[in-house]
């Protein structure tokens, strides 16, 4: 076996594709990071790599303490080396606008890539899409909603599918309290279920993240948005169902645990898992969201349905604002407004690799600026 490269591999879904790897016995063969120097020195003694990379800042940090034979590379260039290593799979997991580019260069590779960054599809879905058909590279889903759906779909004709549903835990705040203006960042991160990191668990505590895994499966499954569904099912056993139009519906069910997805996605043969076997009993709920208490997840939709560069300015503006909640400069409900008063600014310009970096930095510009009008009115 050629081995892995892990891209983020000292995040939450890189760390956890690390446990996976271990107990299959996979060669990790490339492992890239960014500023957290201790952590990528661990996982380079434990799998000896042949190539990581960090951050520029702290290369001085890691490089004399590689392992013999570990080369060290810096920067979005070192991650995008990491990318193209002649690997069985690269595991995706570099979180928002960063993990575009070894993303795409991965795909532009040739390689199988096993998809953790939601943002690759959600602002250059298409573009993605057709580098994976020019070189004949496959992208799986790693995200637990889409491989669900992924599994879900294998073997099934599409015509016959009639929609896709994701289900949604509801976050911390599904119950109350019914003003969240004064929510902190503190309950914001105290997720039910799922163990993740800051950006994510702020995002599920919004629904965003759920806009963003609807215009993900709208990409990746080539199914119209009103076609994809939102349920919120607080157990998050239920990962996502396919509605087919004789009135069936398959669903997958697992365990709220992110290393079930990363296994399938390396090893579909479904070999013996880690995991302790899911007991069937308890209550199932599914309910409708809350649109009104989450406006975000609408707004993602809204930017699905404008499509070109307007997905990319929801993206932005959704990463500027939950930085700035986690800071104490915004307020929870401030994070739907940046992000609908920098949706409004999205031009109708046409989707193309050139227009991405300049559309994402005016439109941080653009949030930056709501943000900083908004601080005053939250101590007053």
């Amino acid at each position: 076996m050629a081995g892995i490269a892990v891209l983020g591999s000292t995040g939450s879904i890189g760390t956890q594709t690390l446990d996976v790897a271990r107990h299959l016995g996979l060669r990790v063969r490339g492992l890239a990071a960014w500023r957290d120097a201790d952590r990528l020195l661990t996982q380079a003694r434990e799998f000896q790599p042949e190539l990581v990379s960090c951050s520029p800042d702290v290369a001085d940090l890691v490089r004399p303490h590689l392992p013999s034979g570990t080369r060290l590379a810096t920067g979005v260039e070192g991650a995008k080396a990491v990318a193209t290593l002649e690997v069985d799979t690269v595991v995706a997991a570099i979180t928002g606008m960063a993990g575009l580019e070894p993303t795409a260069a991965a795909l532009r590779a040739g390689r199988h890539v096993a998809l953790a960054n939601k943002e690759a599809m959600v602002v250059s879905g298409p573009l993605m899409r057709e580098l994976a058909a020019a070189s004949g590279a496959r992208i799986t889903p790693v995200d637990s909603e889409h491989s669900a759906l992924y599994q879900c779909l294998l073997g099934e004709p599409r015509d016959a599918v009639a929609g896709l549903v994701l289900t949604a835990s509801g976050g911390p705040f599904r119950d109350g309290p019914a003003d969240l203006s004064t929510v902190s960042p503190q309950q914001a991160l105290r997720h039910p279920n799922w163990s993740m990191g800051p950006k994510v668990t702020v995002d599920s505590a919004t629904l965003f993240n759920k806009g963003l895994e609807a215009l993900e499966a709208h990409f990746l499954f080539d199914v119209p948005l009103t076609h994809i569904e939102v349920v919120v099912h607080p157990e998050s056993l239920v990962h996502g169902l396919v509605r087919f139009r004789d009135g069936s519906i398959k669903a997958q069910v697992g365990p709220h645990d992110m290393r079930l997805p990363i296994m399938y996605a390396l090893a579909p043969e479904r070999p013996p898992s880690m995991l302790e076997p899911l007991p069937l009993t308890g209550t199932w709920r599914f309910e409708p969201p809350d649109e009104r208490r989450f406006p975000c997840l609408r707004l993602a939709f809204e930017a699905g349905e404008r499509g070109g560069l307007a997905p990319a300015y929801l993206n932005a503006a959704d990463e500027v604002a939950v930085e700035a909640f986690l800071a104490g400069s915004l307020p929870f409900t401030g994070i739907p407004d940046v992000i609908a008063g920098t949706l409004a600014a999205a031009p109708g310009d046409g989707l193309a690799w050139e227009a991405l970096a300049p559309a994402d930095a005016h439109a941080r510009a653009l949030a930056r600026d709501l943000v900083a009008r908004r601080a005053p009115a939250r101590g007053a």
